[in-house]
């Protein structure tokens, strides 16, 4: 198989400034304490601080992989690993420090809800919005259009502008829109968290009809363990900004994650084990 995305030696620094707390007296603390070798005031409690004496946050350090042609790699992690990081590197958002990223094909990504809307505009509006900036013409997305609609469910809304659509709706159609219009490569971060259950359910069934009619591509990030597990096809686990293991089983990357986090197997899978 081809190999579609090539991820060589990424390394992602950011600054005292651009990751922050938020509020400029809380900075101005925060760089004070580290000029003078204190602790952080604002630092995270049980947590140690990523950052060096010059406000230097390495969020990801020698990343490497490929992902073949059909191939879903789930990636796993806790909060703060680095997961999201690396989907906006993959998919051009922000630019590595060092090393670089191939991809062959066109990307659709879903990295928050609502990602590519534009929120004055109709949900309509937004579907031909998200399919010409993948470079389709209109012809192509009007054959699609029904498709989508239904998927998402939301067909009474269509018309309203999506700054009036609830977290969910947005997640609906945003989904819908990336599953049906034509793009080789799929990429997901922790979307479907938001919406009901049965909805849910739709969307990895519709990503497993993907993964295995049209060969999609996908990366797939999420805490939903048993999704990775019922979806992927491999996955590697992130920890600190490195990938600490690549497994062909996605099975086996879970278990061996939440064995790394202390979690009891039975306790978090129960039944599904």
């Amino acid at each position: 198989m081809n190999t579609v995305i090539s991820v060589e030696n990424i390394w992602k620094r950011y600054r005292l400034g651009v990751i922050n707390n938020g509020h400029l007296y809380r900075d101005m603390q925060s760089a004070l304490a580290r000029a003078f070798g204190r602790e952080d005031p604002w630092s995270r409690v049980g947590t140690e601080s990523r950052f060096d004496k010059r406000g230097t946050f390495w969020a990801l350090k020698g990343i490497s992989f490929e992902v073949k042609q059909g191939e879903c790699v789930g990636i796993v992690g806790k909060n703060g690993a680095g997961k999201s990081t690396l989907l906006k590197v993959i998919t051009r958002i922000t630019t590595p420090t060092k090393g670089q990223v191939k991809i062959k094909g066109k990307i659709t990504s879903l990295l928050e809800v609502g990602t590519g809307f534009h929120h004055e505009l109709t949900g309509r509006e937004n579907v031909y919005l998200n399919g010409a900036i993948l470079g389709m013409r209109k012809e192509e997305i009007d054959r699609k259009f029904n498709q989508i609609v239904d998927f998402s469910e939301i067909g009474e809304f269509i018309d309203t502008p999506v700054k009036r659509y609830s977290s969910g709706m947005k997640v609906r159609l945003a989904f819908s829109v990336a599953a049906h219009l034509d793009s080789e490569i799929l990429i997901t971060d922790e979307v479907l968290a938001v919406g009901d259950v049965r909805f849910r359910k739709k969307c990895i069934d519709k990503m497993v009809e993907l993964r295995n009619e049209d060969s999609r591509t996908m990366l797939f990030v999420s805490h939903n363990l048993m999704a990775v597990i019922s979806l992927c096809t491999s996955a590697l686990i992130l920890d600190q900004g490195e990938i600490v293991g690549r497994f062909d089983d996605p099975r086996e990357a879970v278990y061996t994650y939440m064995d790394r986090m202390g979690v009891d197997r039975k306790t978090e899978l129960g039944d599904q084990l």
